[in-house]
């Protein structure tokens, strides 16, 4: 069985079509993406609404989790960083995980085959 990785990318709402875009270039099939709320060395900001100012201590991200075992998790990151790179504060973290195990529901298979493309199993 091929090491399977999880990498998770939390960045910036408007980072997420230049990363899915960047993602497909290196023939990433898949991803699961969530709206998240987070704060980091910024700890937020302050915005005036109506008259009172509020405290903004948690802004909007994006989550982008992928399970690698066939692309390279260097490609993996490269690609990512360089779609969701301002250089600004804020560009967001990348986190990498080795997974223990994976199953497909669906047909009860394990390991790297259970998140392998079913097309390219064909050829």
């Amino acid at each position: 069985m091929r090491p399977i990785t999880k990498i998770d990318i939390i960045t910036r709402p408007e980072k997420l079509e230049e990363l899915k875009e960047a993602m497909k270039k290196i023939n990433v099939t898949g991803m699961t993406v969530t709206q998240v709320y987070g704060c980091g060395l910024t700890k937020g900001h302050t915005e005036v609404y109506r008259g009172q100012e509020y405290s903004i201590n948690l802004v909007p991200k994006v989550k982008i989790e992928i399970v690698v075992c066939e692309v390279p998790v260097e490609r993996v990151l490269e690609a990512a960083k360089t779609a969701c790179r301002t250089g600004k504060i804020g560009d967001g973290k990348i986190f990498v995980y080795p997974v223990a195990n994976a199953v497909r529901i669906r047909t009860g298979e394990e390991g790297d085959i259970a998140i392998a493309d079913p097309a390219d199993m064909s050829k």
